[in-house]
C-alpha cells in the first residue's frame, strides 16, 4: 500500500464512504467487503497513512484490552466486593475480534499475525494491605468465570519477582505486594494490525484516498448523504453521494457528526484528555520485564490513568513503556487544531458540557496536577512500579489524544463517559463511533453491532457468513466453557500465540 493512495474517480457516487483511517473504518470496511463484494466502499483519511492517530502503537496504550489485568473493570463495590460482569462481558467482545482476526489470517486477506500480535502475560500489581485484600477478591471473583480460566495468584515475592523481576528488585522487603496473573494475554500493534486491513482493502477495490480531508457530510434532496472532500496536497474539492456513510475518524468524528444534523446526534460533547508515556529501549532493562502489568489508580483519579508497565512490540521490535501521564489540550486529534473544543460547543450541548464539568471538578483538579508535574515526579510514579528505574534509560513520548464522551443525562442534565458511544441516525443511514477505551480490541462487535442497526433488512441474509467469520457468532463463550476452550484454541494456534 502506498502512502498517498486515490480511487480512480473519487468524485460521483458509492454505496459506502467510510471516513478515517484508522481500525475501526479498516474493520467495518474488511466486514462489507466480505459481505457484498459488489457495493462500491470510498475510504476518505486525512493523513497520509493508515493507522496513525489512535490505532498507532505509540498514541493508543490499549495494547489488547481484554480485562485480563485492567482493574478499572472490576471496581470494588461499598461492601467491598468485586463484579466480574463488566470484565467479563469486555474479554467476550475481544473474543469476537480476536475470532475476526483470526478468519482473515485463515483465509489470507491479511499476513503474517506476528506482524501485529504476539503472546504476552497479562499481570496486575498492587501493594499495600487494602490493595492486596482487592486483588484477592477480584482474584476470587474472576477464577470461576470459563474466560479468566487459568487466572494465577500470589502474595508471595519470590513469585512475583518470577513473573516480573523488575517490579521487585530494590523494593522494601516490609511492603506486601500481591499480583494475578493470565499467562495467555496478548500485545497488539494497531497500527499494524490497521495497515493490513487496509492493505486487504486496496486488493479488493475499496477505493482508498489518503490526504483528503472531509470538510461536511449533508443529507441531499434524494436521501443520500453528500459528503464533501477537499484534497489537502492539490486543494482540490469535489463530492461523494453515498447510500451509507461511517464516521470512524477518531477524535474528529465529533464535528462531523454535528454537521450531519441528525437529532440522533445533538446533545453530544467531548473532552479532550491528552496523554504522556514514558518508554524504555534499553536491551538490558527491556529482556528483563515481559508482561502487561496494571495497577490501581490514585484516590479520585479517572479510569484513563491507570498505570501500567508494558511490554510493546512495534515493528518487531521489543521496548518498554509506562504512563500514562495525564495532560490537557483543547484538541481533538494528536494533528488536530487548538480550536477543536470551541467548535465543537452547540446550544444543544451546552448543558450537558456544563453539567458534566459541574460533576467532575475531581478531574479538573487531577488534570491541573498532572500538568505541573515535573520529570522529578514522573519518575517518582515510575519508581512505584519500578524501583531501580533511572531517568536517563527513560524518554517521555507524546501520545495520542482521546476525547472522552459528554452526552445528555435526563437527571443530571449531562454526564462524561469513558468507554465508547455508537450513533445512527433512525433510517440506518449514518453511523458514527464516538469515545475511547476499550476502543480498537472491541473494533469487530462494535461493527457487527452498526451493521445491525443500519442494515436490518439486509442482516438475516448476512448472518451465515458472519458466523463462518465468527465461529462463536451470536453465542456467550463464558456461559459454554467447552465451545471458549476450542475456540481459543484455534485462534491461538492461527494467530501463532
Amino acid at each position: 500500500m502506498t502512502a498517498r493512495t486515490h480511487s480512480v474517480n473519487p468524485a460521483g457516487t458509492a454505496d459506502v464512504v467510510l471516513i478515517g483511517g484508522g481500525t475501526m473504518s479498516a474493520t467495518l470496511g474488511s466486514i462489507i467487503r466480505q459481505l457484498e463484494p459488489e457495493w462500491d466502499i470510498r475510504l476518505f483519511e486525512r493523513l497520509d497513512r493508515a493507522g496513525m492517530e489512535s490505532s498507532d502503537p505509540w498514541n493508543n496504550a490499549g495494547t489488547g484490552h481484554s480485562a485480563l489485568c485492567e482493574l478499572n473493570y472490576t471496581p470494588a463495590g461499598p461492601d467491598g466486593s468485586v463484579d466480574p460482569a463488566k470484565a467479563v462481558g469486555i474479554n467476550e467482545q475481544f473474543q469476537v475480534s480476536r475470532q475476526f482476526w483470526s478468519h482473515m489470517v485463515a483465509n489470507g486477506h491479511i499476513g503474517s499475525p506476528k506482524k501485529f500480535i504476539n503472546p504476552l502475560p497479562h499481570m496486575s500489581f498492587v501493594w499495600g494491605d487494602d490493595g492486596a485484600e482487592y486483588l484477592r477478591r477480584r482474584y476470587e471473583a474472576l477464577k470461576p468465570q470459563p474466560l479468566f480460566e487459568g487466572i494465577e495468584h500470589t502474595e508471595d515475592p519470590a513469585t512475583v519477582s518470577d513473573w516480573a523481576p523488575l517490579l521487585m528488585s530494590g523494593r522494601d522487603s516490609s511492603q506486601r505486594v500481591a499480583a494475578s496473573r493470565v499467562p495467555g494475554g496478548t500485545d497488539i500493534d494497531f497500527g499494524a494490525l490497521t495497515r493490513e486491513l487496509i492493505g486487504y482493502l486496496e486488493k479488493n477495490d475499496v477505493g482508498l484516498n489518503f490526504g483528503t480531508d472531509v470538510t461536511d457530510v449533508e443529507r441531499g434532496s434524494d436521501g443520500r448523504w453528500e459528503v464533501s472532500v477537499e484534497d489537502r496536497a492539490t486543494g482540490e474539492k469535489y463530492t461523494v453521494r453515498a447510500r451509507f456513510v461511517f464516521i470512524g475518524a477518531g477524535g474528529g468524528a465529533l464535528h462531523l457528526l454535528q454537521r450531519t444534523g441528525i437529532e440522533e446526534g445533538k446533545g453530544f460533547g467531548g473532552f479532550p484528555v491528552a496523554g504522556q508515556f514514558m518508554r524504555c529501549t534499553n536491551s538490558d532493562i527491556v529482556d528483563q520485564h515481559l508482561a502487561k502489568v496494571y495497577g490501581q489508580a490514585s484516590v479520585g483519579a479517572p479510569p484513563m490513568s491507570v498505570p501500567h508497565l508494558d511490554t510493546r512490540y512495534v515493528n518487531g521490535k521489543r521496548s518498554l513503556l509506562f504512563g500514562p501521564y495525564a495532560g490537557f489540550s483543547t484538541k481533538f486529534l494528536k494533528r488536530g487544531s487548538l480550536m477543536d473544543l470551541p467548535m465543537s460547543l452547540r446550544p444543544s450541548n451546552m448543558i450537558p458540557m456544563l453539567a458534566a464539568g459541574k460533576d467532575n471538578l475531581g478531574l479538573t483538579k487531577y488534570l491541573i496536577s498532572e500538568v505541573l508535574k515535573s520529570r522529578a515526579s514522573k519518575d517518582e510514579s515510575l519508581r512505584d512500579f519500578y524501583p531501580e528505574a533511572k531517568s536517563g534509560d527513560w524518554e517521555l513520548i507524546t501520545a495520542g489524544q482521546r476525547v472522552q464522551v459528554i452526552k445528555k443525562d435526563p437527571r443530571k442534565g449531562g454526564v462524561l463517559q469513558f468507554g465508547t458511544e455508537m450513533i445512527t441516525a433512525a433510517d440506518g443511514s449514518i453511523g458514527a463511533l464516538l469515545g475511547a477505551s476499550p476502543g480498537a480490541s472491541t473494533a469487530a462487535p462494535i461493527m457487527f453491532g452498526m451493521l445491525k442497526r443500519c442494515f436490518p433488512a439486509q442482516f438475516e441474509s448476512w448472518e451465515p457468513k458472519l458466523k463462518d467469520m465468527i465461529p462463536g457468532y451470536g453465542i456467550r463463550l463464558n456461559e459454554n466453557p467447552e465451545l471458549a476452550r476450542e475456540i481459543m484454541a484455534e485462534t491461538a494456534k492461527t494467530l501463532q500465540l
